[in-house]
């Protein structure tokens, strides 16, 4: 793997963790967060899509927009999913879990059914990614108080496995759709925002009230995510145009790590000094990958 698609994977990991620690504070919101958020990103992304679509008039293909409505579905239920499980269960739970199950799922799909062969140190890198996400998983076996709390694990697991699935479905159909270097990842994702926004607004229609509470509460939040979650993954969507999904997938995992240490240091979260084991399989996983 390249230096510079090891960067941009490095990075979106940073960025992917950041944003996971603003939504949380979302209060709950569930779908109407995941409706701000989408189209604050959409806003953002009209310019450059706007330049490319002058540039390139014939981008914007049936094809396109039907891949991009299959993304914006599966997006959807990623972020909801993701909310209600920061709603019910701890980040150290979810996140983990969640990261952790998408990219196992992908590297077994890529490897088993798209016939992907990445080289042996990569792929030994890639699993010691997943592995050390599952110890630092079954790890999160605590409550921010400390105490054992099987309720709320049970519903951070449970939420956590149904994100990891959709992250999965995500991740392997926009590897299909930007794969070929047919399509702007900055276009496509525009258009996975926009058809988000436009999908969910009957939930943002409904329950406007609402609406007016969060925006004036957590403006700053869904802006941060509207700028972070879409940075993120475009640089993901550029780094599967040059290298595996098999490999890509586990790479962006780090956030996972970086992911632990914020949720400890501004919610309270217990137990990390006991996840260091994983933390530390992740890390010589990234270099494995690199390696390879």
């Amino acid at each position: 793997m390249s230096a510079a698609v090891l960067c941009m994977v490095l990075t979106a990991a940073v960025l992917h963790a950041v944003w996971n620690i603003a939504a949380k504070r979302a209060d709950g919101s569930g779908a109407l967060f995941v409706w701000a958020y989408q189209a604050a990103g959409a806003v953002l992304l009209t310019g450059p899509a706007a330049v490319l679509l002058l540039r390139d008039p014939e981008a914007l293909t049936p094809r396109v927009l039907a891949a991009a409505v299959v993304t914006a579905l599966l997006h959807i239920g990623y972020g909801v999913s993701l909310q209600k499980g920061y709603a019910q269960g701890d980040l150290s739970v979810v996140y983990p879990v969640a990261r952790g199950t998408g990219p196992a799922l992908t590297l077994l799909i890529a490897v088993a059914v798209l016939g992907e062969r990445p080289g042996v140190w990569a792929a030994a890198g890639a699993v010691g990614i997943v592995a050390g996400i599952v110890i630092v998983t079954l790890q999160g076996r605590s409550s921010v108080s400390g105490s054992p709390d099987p309720a709320t694990l049970r519903r951070g697991l449970l939420w956590g496995l149904l994100t990891g699935a959709f992250i999965a479905g995500y991740t392997l159909w926009d590897d299909h759709v930007v794969g070929a270097g047919e399509v702007s990842p900055v276009l496509y994702f525009w258009l996975c925002s926009a058809l988000q926004a436009l999908l969910l607004g009957p939930v943002a229609v409904r329950r406007r009230s609402e609406l007016r509470g969060l925006l004036t509460r957590r403006w700053g939040t869904v802006l941060t995510v509207g700028v972070l979650s879409p940075a993120a993954y475009i640089l993901v969507l550029f780094a599967m145009q040059q290298a595996p999904v098999s490999l890509i997938a586990p790479l962006r995992e780090t956030s996972v790590v970086i992911g632990l240490v914020l949720a400890r240091i501004l919610f309270g979260e217990r137990g990390l000094a006991s996840r260091l084991a994983g933390a530390a399989l992740v890390v010589a996983g990234v270099a494995l990958i690199a390696a390879g």
